[in-house]
């Protein structure tokens, strides 16, 4: 199924089950510069954290998080490196259907 200009995962996923469980995986990306956090607010949410956001079928990631933090930021990073995994209760997020 397409939707506008691409794909959209997610809305395809809840076009076919609904409000059932949906399990994704996110990533997101900490930016430092001269000893601070690049964060963002969610207005959704009214929260601040790391840009970041779900995985697309296909991606690895790495290549997730450079699409999140380009698409969120606008800003370029040379080099990636892994900070955390993060499952189980820990890792869990809920979002409106």
């Amino acid at each position: 199924m397409k939707r506008g200009n691409g794909l959209n995962y997610i809305q395809d996923m809840r076009d076919l089950i609904g409000t059932n469980l949906l399990m994704t995986v996110g990533c997101g990306v900490i930016i430092e510069h001269n000893n601070q956090i690049l964060l963002q607010h969610r207005k959704n949410y009214d929260v601040w954290g790391i840009p970041g956001g779900v995985m697309e079928p296909g991606e690895t990631f790495e290549s997730a998080a450079q699409r999140e933090r380009f698409e969120e930021t606008g800003l370029t990073v040379s080099q990636l490196s892994l900070f955390g995994l993060y499952s189980g209760k820990e890792g869990y997020a809920s979002y409106e259907n």
